[in-house]
């Protein structure tokens, strides 16, 4: 597997009237020369006045509305395009949104096609005005695998990339990717793509299926020249809800994207997820039954991790069951959660290519009370590294009723670990294998190693105590001993004897004799 710097990869896809003075006039380059004769093919991101309840205002009126599924404009030649015939179509860098205007950010656009038949909408807005910017052939590079006939006429486009100087201030790398339904995703300074996030999630790993709410337009506002932010406005709509969603992003290490919610329902919201992140577990040093690969590990995120409104840190190892499986973890006013991807060691990966060691993080910080309901973990059988299987969001206990209005807000974080107290202990690694040589022996081992964040005032942590507990089965043989190889490390080892349990929730906190926090260890065991 390779890690491209552009969006679309093969677990990715899996997933799944404006003339040319007028936009020269906002700052837009005018790469094609028969623009003013072609007529503007929007609904939504149309030409006009401009301001923060703009997109609010469409949704709200959208929801009076019957959804109406978004009608493609593709020819003919495009409507059958294969994988590679599509990623022989490559957006110019020539044409880039304010390539020549010397601004912190760019803007370039993907082409309709492939899994990605549905028109996306694009304005641009400058000084309090929206212009819609329409398609052209001219934009885009087409290779010779993409069949020839491709109509001059205003198509829309599949998404957005946002590109910054996030790693040198000579070049501007893609620091922001939309596409697909409302898949986005982000990655901190010096990393690569690997974790997506998403706009909504309805009804996942529901028995009638996922719905899966789309980003029909997007408006971008131009960037000030010494900003260090840019801000996207986005219109998402589906059958049961409309939206209206505000980006504000400020790449670096980490890139941090502010995003203001207003939702309308269609119907009674009751299996609902905010701030949903999407990710891949294949295998780990505490699930490798049944691995045939020389990696070590392969995983864009390797936990869970919740910071409760009781101001508990839990963190939870990821694993790919037998079998799906969603754990849901009671809270009132969670102050942050998110899918992290902690191991930062490339010897845990051994993948020259696909540099797992460098995917983000991703961590959700609610902005106000978001009241009581559950961080719920979905974790989807996979065989393969292609195919994202890990879904975390949180799902308030209230339902929104159909008809009713709901805000609300977060920041996402893409990078590493969020900050934790000096001297905090936290989870550094999960490993699993069987007790005895005799292969009847149904006992498990864990081993739980945590290292210190950061020694605090140069003082080594005192020895801990270790509490183990198990919802089934016994546990036994729980042994707490120093790890040199670690930052002021310690190991709990243990014993696990399931007896008749298929299923066991484990527990293990830690207490230090200085009272400084500890992670609380959770996970469930499966047969």
């Amino acid at each position: 597997m390779t890690t491209p710097s552009t969006s679309l990869t093969r677990r990715r896809l899996l997933a799944s009237s404006a003339a040319a003075a007028t936009l020269a006039a906002a700052g837009f380059p005018v790469p094609f020369a028969a623009a003013q004769d072609r007529p503007a093919a929007a609904q939504y991101a149309v030409d006009g006045a401009f301001n923060r309840s703009t997109v609010t205002e469409i949704a709200r009126r959208l929801a009076r509305e019957p959804f109406a599924a978004p009608e493609s404009r593709l020819p003919d030649v495009l409507q059958n395009l294969t994988y590679d015939q599509y990623r022989d179509i490559r957006f110019k860098p020539d044409a880039a949104i304010w390539r020549n205007d010397r601004l912190p950010f760019q803007l370039q656009l993907f082409h309709p096609g492939f899994y990605f038949k549905e028109p996306v909408e694009i304005a641009i807005v400058a000084d309090g005005q929206a212009r819609h910017f329409p398609y052209s052939t001219e934009l885009f590079d087409f290779g010779p695998l993409v069949p020839k006939g491709i109509p001059n006429s205003d198509l829309g486009f599949s998404g957005l990339r946002v590109h910054g100087t996030i790693n040198r201030p000579d070049y501007y790398d893609e620091v922001l990717v939309f596409q697909g339904a409302s898949y986005f995703r982000s990655l901190g300074r010096g990393q690569v793509y690997g974790i997506s996030a998403r706009g909504l999630a309805l009804k996942t790993a529901d028995a009638q299926g996922e719905e899966f709410p789309i980003f029909r337009a997007f408006w971008v506002e131009t960037p000030v020249v010494a900003s260090e932010t840019i801000v996207i406005h986005a219109l998402l709509d589906s059958p049961s809800v409309s939206g209206a969603y505000r980006f504000t992003v400020r790449p670096g290490m980490p890139t941090v994207i502010d995003v203001e919610t207003t939702l309308f329902a269609r119907a009674d919201l009751t299996k609902i997820g905010f701030a949903p992140g999407t990710s891949m577990y294949y295998f780990g040093p505490n699930d490798r039954a049944g691995i045939d690969d020389f990696r070590p590990e392969v995983h864009d995120s390797d936990g869970l991790l919740m910071l409760n409104g009781r101001g508990e840190r839990l963190w939870r190892p990821l694993a790919n069951p037998a079998d799906l499986q969603i754990s849901a973890f009671v809270d009132v006013g969670p102050r942050g959660f998110g899918l992290l991807q902690r191991d930062r060691d490339y010897t845990s990966y051994q993948d020259l290519e696909a540099g797992y060691e460098r995917r983000p993080s991703l961590w959700v910080e609610p902005v106000g009370d978001w009241g009581r309901g559950f961080v719920t973990l979905v974790e989807i059988p996979t065989n393969s590294e292609i195919h994202d299987n890990i879904v975390a969001y949180w799902a308030p206990s209230e339902p929104i009723a159909a008809g009713g209005e709901f805000s609300f807000a977060y920041r996402l974080s893409w990078g590493g670990d969020p900050a934790f107290e000096a001297g905090g202990m936290v989870v550094d690694e999960t490993r699993i294998g069987r007790v005895a040589i005799d292969g009847n022996d149904p006992r498990r081992r864990f081993v739980v190693d945590y290292r210190c964040v950061a020694p605090l005032d140069g003082r080594p942590a005192p020895p801990p105590t270790a509490k183990v507990t198990a919802s089934k089965g016994k546990i036994a043989n729980v042994v707490v001993i120093p790890n040199p190889t670690i930052t002021e490390g310690w190991r709990v080892s243990f014993e696990l004897d399931p007896e008749d349990a298929n299923l066991i929730e484990l527990r293990n906190e830690m207490t230090f004799p200085d009272d400084r926090p500890a992670e609380t260890w959770v996970y469930r065991w499966t047969l």
